[in-house]
């Protein structure tokens, strides 16, 4: 059975920084808890306890609890009111009291302001109202309605009858919870007996000798024993869900058993399932990298020429631990882990390893890699201009094998190439001394030949 551990109630005191000595209030609803325990020792300053829709079949543990206010145990498997004090609240909505004399044990509660008993089987009894009303004298409400001082008279009238048939009213009632638990025994054993007789079943199969044989017949008979299976399994659902049953503290308890072991089955055959996936492949059998990307992260890869090197932005999500990353840069691929589910990018060219850095965006969280290049590689720009000097250096021998000569024009809003011929400028001479005696040049020799032949072959 489950019961209340430390762990839960320190999870349930969040309000409280998960500190449990001071605690005055903490709500344990839903748990599945069928043993309530600990809590006085722990909890000793508690004066509002939630403990509803849980399975809990007896009220113990609690009455050392001296500032305890208000106690909520609706819907639970209670069928008597017993070690209860100093409570001002008290509420006991959808339980299972037949009992209903036990509410006598509240007598001695004098802070009792509030009780809460509907959807008990009790309130089912010819006078319950009016036994509860003369019973508790400090009572104010009951079931939500104020008691009034005209109905505490008459009921206090009327106490002595009222008490003799809810006597005898309790009387039938147990003797029908008797016999409801004998059924549930028996139901119980039988289904015992049956899954008893399955696991034997199992067990006593003729399996085949040789190991070879076992995996062919596992092999062939997988398909049919899941479908076997299957169809088992919606049988006996459909055979308990329909089956017809009292709604008792022990049928309560009989479905939330059912319901938990099929959830266990469950997790175990997903657990298998998980188990057998067989690994994602990432490097094939020839040696070849694969790229993979199962955790399906959106990703870009920058090409950054100016600094030599490859950038590449893994968006992760924003807030997932950094721990639950593993990145590995190898020379000609990159391979990271995100919480075990490999991202895998094969790179355009080789980088160096030692030298890449891993860092998280601040704004976005994403996962910058930066690898830098294995080789040194020339700028676009200095490409470009070799590129047309190689081009025009061709070009230039071509036509001075034909004769033709052709000037390289270059673009001055591009190339700014420095002018050659204004370094130094000219100045004209004068006479002066010697120098006039030097002799002119000498133009148009060649229109002075006679025998000259322009041959446009040469």
């Amino acid at each position: 059975f489950l019961s209340v551990t430390e762990d839960l109630v320190r999870r349930r005191a969040e309000h409280n920084n998960c500190e449990i000595f001071s605690l005055e209030e903490i709500s344990l609803h839903q748990q599945e808890i069928e043993k309530l325990e600990y809590l006085d020792k722990w909890c000793r300053d508690l004066k509002i306890l939630y403990l509803q829709n849980n399975l809990i079949p007896k009220i113990e543990n609690v009455s050392k609890l001296k500032k305890l206010e208000y106690l909520n145990v609706a819907l639970n498997n209670i069928e008597r009111i017993e070690n209860l004090e100093e409570l001002k609240k008290l509420d006991l909505t959808a339980n299972f009291i037949g009992e209903l004399s036990s509410v006598e044990s509240l007598k001695h509660n004098i802070h009792l302001k509030e009780l809460f008993l509907t959807g008990n089987p009790c309130t089912e009894f010819e006078g319950y109202r009016q036994f509860v009303v003369a019973t508790l004298h400090q009572l104010q409400y009951l079931d939500s309605k104020e008691i009034e001082r005209s109905e505490r008279i008459k009921a206090l009238q009327d106490y002595p009858e009222v008490k003799q048939k809810i006597r005898e009213q309790e009387q039938v009632y147990l003797l029908k919870r008797a016999r409801e638990k004998e059924e549930a025994e028996r139901r119980m054993q039988e289904r015992k007996d049956k899954k008893q007789n399955q696991m034997e079943s199992k067990l006593g199969f003729d399996s085949p000798d040789s190991p070879q044989e076992r995996e062919n017949h596992q092999a062939e008979g997988d398909g049919e024993q899941e479908t076997c299976r299957t169809v088992e399994d919606d049988e006996e659902d459909r055979r308990f869900w329909e089956e017809p049953t009292p709604y008792t503290p022990e049928s309560r308890l009989e479905t939330h058993r059912y319901i938990e072991e099929k959830r266990r089955a469950k997790d175990n055959t997903r657990e298998s399932k998980k188990s057998e996936k067989p690994p994602w492949t990432l490097v094939t059998a020839e040696g070849k990298v694969l790229n993979v990307n199962v955790p399906k992260l959106h990703f870009s890869l920058k090409d950054d020429e100016e600094n030599n090197q490859f950038i590449l932005e893994l968006a992760v999500y924003r807030y997932l631990d950094t721990s639950l990353l593993d990145v590995d840069v190898q020379p000609t691929y990159i391979r990271v882990l995100v919480k075990g589910k490999p991202f895998q990018f094969v790179l355009p060219e080789e980088v160096k390893p030692d030298s890449s850095s891993a860092k998280r965006s601040q704004t976005t969280g994403h996962l910058v890699v930066t690898m830098p290049k294995a080789k040194e590689i020339i700028l676009a720009k200095q490409k470009v201009s070799a590129s047309i000097k190689h081009s025009d250096c061709d070009k230039l021998q071509k036509n001075a094998r034909s004769g033709r000569v052709e000037k390289l024009e270059v673009d001055p809003s591009k190339y700014s190439f420095p002018d050659v011929t204004k370094i130094i400028q000219e100045k004209e001479r004068t006479g002066q001394g010697p120098i006039k005696l030097q002799p002119e040049k000498i133009t148009g020799v060649k229109k002075s030949c006679v025998d000259f032949e322009n041959d446009e072959d040469v």
